[in-house]
């Protein structure tokens, strides 16, 4: 026996087929505002993380020298391969370039609840438009993705912030503020809610922002709960501060334009600690509390295209992680049954092979998602109806020798146990799915 590795799972076929139902409602509603399906490699050069992130992210990657002597890695996120694709076609495309993935991740890391070493995610990207309805676009993708899955606004939020805010307003505060690493105070703010307070104004302070100063901006930051409460912000911030809130609320506004405005909330204390985020962020939490982590989150890169030798071209985007957002789903009551589903089981008495399988083949062409089964183990009647049970038939169709002598197929429902027999000619019909009511 081997044993799996620690932080890759397993998925069976019950729980493989929630994970589908989840996968489809994020891809269709990413489908119905035109985000095109794309497929990328699961291997990409070192030096890609390494120029965007520094040498110490090879720690985090599963990095290894190829056969011809290449320095690749699994890829541990998506966002540098688009950056890497928009480059290499950026002339050929049509703006805004839309796009969206899903697939696994990899990065080592520490395992947890809902964070492992193999990660699925569905990557959802605007390229080339700054304007602030891409910015609610994406938002509201998000929102009809979860809202499909029957989540409600009782059940999560996003929490919008600015990073040019948040940068700008430690600037403005500091008596250098040349001498403020505002990535570094950025950082901070991302890692407030994790840390202890005498710890988090520590961060600040190593950002170059005395105690005063930084429990200062703190309160600022912290006192903002919703647009009218931008007012101190940005009049504190000055200039630049000032037009990063009018982009917020313009993208707030153009979020309610779109229908995702129910499900925002300011909220300056979220900040994203990737080094490439540039405006606008976001991060979805369960409103609850009770899944204590974001479940995903997004944001602008608007400079992440030209780092990579491209034009500039500005950029958002969001990725929902498929086992975040299982918690919450879990905790809301609506992930998907994990049971198999199974429309017809055409259970084959004697010799009757080909009938049923031609029985079987009618079945199918009823629908694309009509799932039919028969015997392939040449088992009993009584196996085969085990069988049948055990993978949740709705109907067992039973053909058998003596009935085909009487020109019929005797349908069974399984939940109820009752059956009648139905004239071979009527079974199955031109249209619908039939099951027993139809002909008790």
């Amino acid at each position: 026996m081997y044993d799996g590795l620690k932080g890759f799972r397993d998925f069976y076929p019950g729980e493989q087929s929630a994970r589908r139902e989840v996968t489809d409602a994020i891809e269709d509603a990413a489908s119905r505002y035109g985000f095109r399906e794309i497929a990328t490699p699961a291997l990409e050069r070192t030096e890609m993380y390494v120029d965007k992130s520094g040498e110490e992210i090879v720690e985090e990657l599963y990095a290894f020298d190829d056969k011809g002597g290449r320095g690749v890695s699994m890829t541990p996120e998506l966002t540098p391969t688009v950056a890497r694709m928009v480059v290499a076609k950026g002339q050929e495309l049509s703006k805004p370039i839309k796009w969206m993935s899903t697939r696994p991740f990899w990065r080592y890391e520490q395992v947890q609840q809902g964070r492992f070493r193999e990660f699925y995610q569905t990557n959802i990207d605007v390229f080339g438009s700054s304007a602030p309805e891409a910015d609610a676009e994406v938002l509201a993708v998000a929102a009809d993705a979860l809202t499909d899955l029957g989540l409600t606004g009782d059940d999560f939020e996003f929490r919008v912030s600015h990073r040019d805010i948040l940068g700008g307003l430690v600037r403005a505060l500091a008596d250098d503020p040349d001498a403020v690493d505002t990535e570094i105070a950025i950082r901070a703010v991302d890692k407030r809610a994790k840390v202890d307070d005498g710890e988090y104004l520590g961060l600040l302070s190593d950002a170059g922002l005395d105690r005063a100063t930084a429990r200062e901006f703190d309160d600022l930051i912290s006192g903002v709960d919703a647009p009218e409460d931008l007012d101190a912000v940005a009049e504190a911030g000055g200039e630049d501060v000032e037009d990063a809130v009018e982009n917020l609320r313009n993208v707030l506004a153009a979020a309610d334009d779109f229908g995702a405005g129910e499900f925002c909330e300011v909220s300056l204390t979220t900040a994203r600690g990737l080094d490439y985020y540039t405006g606008v962020v976001f991060e979805c939490f369960d409103s609850t509390g009770e899944v204590s982590r974001s479940v995903f989150g997004g944001g602008r890169y608007d400079d992440l295209i030209e780092s990579f030798g491209g034009q500039p071209t500005p950029a958002v985007g969001v990725a929902p992680g498929h086992a975040t957002l299982k918690l919450l789903c879990q905790r809301a009551g609506v992930w998907p049954d994990e049971e198999l589903t199974t429309d017809y089981y055409v259970l084959s008495v004697g010799d009757t092979r080909g009938e049923a399988a031609a029985l079987a083949r009618d079945l199918r062409a009823l629908g694309d998602d009509v799932v039919v089964e028969g015997d392939v183990s040449d088992r009993s009647f009584g196996a085969q109806l085990g069988y049948a049970d055990s993978i949740n038939a709705e109907t067992v169709v039973v053909v058998g020798e003596r009935d085909l002598e009487n020109g019929e197929y005797t349908v069974k429902d399984m939940e109820s146990g009752d059956e009648t027999t139905v004239p071979v000619e009527e079974f199955p019909p031109e249209e619908g799915l039939p099951t027993y009511e139809d002909y008790e």
